[in-house]
């Protein structure tokens, strides 16, 4: 008999990465197998984004297209879960009859039982946590993460597939209500998992020969847990995660300014293994916007721990978040966010032109006072700004060696091969990945480096995995060009098997 089919696509930040992983393990743990197009799947799923309004009208989209197939074929299920599910519920099912589920994200552990009730005739399921402030008592939330810690720690490897890099959560939620964010209402509060836990969850990926984990959080930073009479920082959970064997490099995001402890730089210059990047955001240089957002914190204050950064972490690679035209944002306002951004000297930043998100305080009693036009025009300018910062930093890097972390081929190099599978030429589309000369190779791969830049450089299928050492050649706004000069540690080999089945049946 035919085996059944999923098709799963996300939306939005790391965190909703890492839950697509945990889901797709459960829908294999059912017997489905992944499919590349909804038309072949029997499960249709959408891991969707609330953050701004443009992420949920690509799903509203996705999801009018997928309209006449659900008519031709009524058995097929369609999901939507994640931060839009748990902002919209029950609304989503009214708004798009197509849809057979809605789950947030904190309920993501009882999907195997709701697709079983949906095909035994149950009809359409909503489960919600309801995660908003005061929705939801203490004894209820600790439950709820309890069934949710299950769901991490059974994390299951793609069969067959090299486990290179991977996502670990540390913390769930959010407490600080910035006013334009409705992250809080959708995720829940600010809750740090247990040290022990996140240990043996990074031990066992190490296992299955992961080299490089990245520590998740709203605000990473934040993190906090009891342990054995002990409060475990962020600092110390850093520690504890560098150290275990077979770890050759630890990241963590999200960072808040307002809660930084000078301890972790201590960590970042004394562990080689916490890689040298630090993805912290601002999202305005002028101190008027920042208090309308509820921050927390001043200019002064934000560019004293950038300075504080680089003098604890010489060569520091910073990166950044800027919303432009928030409510009441002048030109004023903008120069200075301008001003900043040339002043910390990023490696790479990310502009959003603000949204007004539903349930969040800017939506409610501020107005969303800054035309379209002008939101555009300061997004394409700021982008503009760092662009040439980035590519001037890069330049100074060419000569120099560095050690990456090979991920696999390139996007040029997989057109090659794709292309030469179907005995075609191969159109160059993507020219800052195809070399200095433009050309494109079958034989290029694609890594990063200890501070996060993309390298690519002409290699060899056994070099995917390993870590290299790469000069640098040539460079471009985005990537830097390089030639293999030798292989520091070879790809490792998993020391076992399958993780164990922790989850619920």
């Amino acid at each position: 008999m035919k085996a059944e089919t999923y098709y799963l696509e996300t939306f939005g930040c790391q965190m909703n990465v890492l839950d697509s992983e945990l889901v797709a393990g459960q829908l294999r743990r059912l017997g489905l197998v992944p499919v590349s197009e909804p038309p072949r799947a029997d499960v249709v799923l959408f891991n969707t984004c609330s953050v701004r309004r443009h992420a949920e009208d690509k799903v509203l989209s996705r999801l009018g297209q997928l309209k006449a197939l659900k008519r031709r074929r009524p058995e097929m299920i369609i999901a939507v879960i994640g931060c839009m599910a748990e902002r919209m519920g029950a609304d989503l099912l009214a708004q798009t009859p197509q849809v057979d589920l809605v789950c947030g994200p904190g309920e993501l552990d009882r999907l195997p039982t709701l697709i079983s009730e949906i095909r035994a005739g149950g009809g359409p399921r909503v489960a919600l946590s309801g995660t908003g402030r005061g929705r939801r008592d203490d004894a209820d939330r600790r439950a709820a993460d309890d069934r949710i810690e299950l769901l991490d720690l059974a994390r299951t490897p793609v069969p067959g597939a090299a486990v290179l890099q991977s996502y670990v959560r540390v913390q769930r939620g959010c407490d600080k209500f910035c006013t334009y964010c409705v992250v809080p209402f959708v995720r829940g509060p600010e809750r740090s998992r247990p040290a022990a836990n996140i240990v043996a969850e990074v031990t066992r990926l190490a296992e299955d020969g992961c080299r490089e984990v990245t520590l998740l959080g709203q605000t990473v930073n934040s993190y906090r847990f009891a342990d054995d009479h002990q409060t475990v920082s962020l600092a110390r959970l850093l520690e504890r995660v560098q150290a275990v064997p077979g770890i050759d490099r630890v990241r963590f995001v999200t960072s808040f300014p307002a809660d930084w402890d000078d301890d972790i730089f201590r960590v970042m210059r004394d562990y080689p293994k916490v890689m040298p990047y630090l993805h912290i955001p601002a999202q305005s240089g002028s101190d008027h916007i920042l208090r309308a957002m509820c921050r927390g914190y001043t200019v002064a204050e934000y560019l004293r721990l950038m300075d504080a950064a680089r003098q604890y972490v010489p060569g520091i690679g910073l990166a950044g978040d800027f919303i432009v035209g928030f409510c009441g944002e002048t030109a004023e306002d903008f120069r200075a966010t301008v001003a900043l951004v040339q002043r910390v000297e990023y490696q790479n930043i990310f502009v959003f032109k603000y949204s007004p998100r539903p349930g969040t305080s800017a939506e409610r009693v501020k107005d969303d006072d800054v035309p379209l036009d002008v939101k555009a025009a300061r997004n394409n300018e700021l982008l503009a700004v760092q662009s040439e910062i980035a590519h001037r930093h890069k330049r100074t890097l060419v000569g120099g060696t560095c050690e990456v972390l090979v991920e696999g081929y390139s996007k040029v190099a997989q057109r090659a091969q794709r292309a030469a599978e179907a005995e075609q030429p191969c159109e160059e589309s993507a020219p800052e990945f195809a070399g200095p000369a433009g050309t494109a190779r079958g034989d290029q791969l694609v890594g990063r480096t200890p501070t996060d830049q993309i390298v690519v450089f002409d290699g060899r299928p056994e070099h995917v995995g390993a870590l290299v050492r790469v000069r640098i050649e040539a460079v471009s706004p985005l990537t830097l060009f390089g030639r293999l000069e030798a292989v520091v540690a070879p790809p490792r080999t998993p020391a076992r098997g399958a993780l164990p089945i922790l989850g619920p049946d």
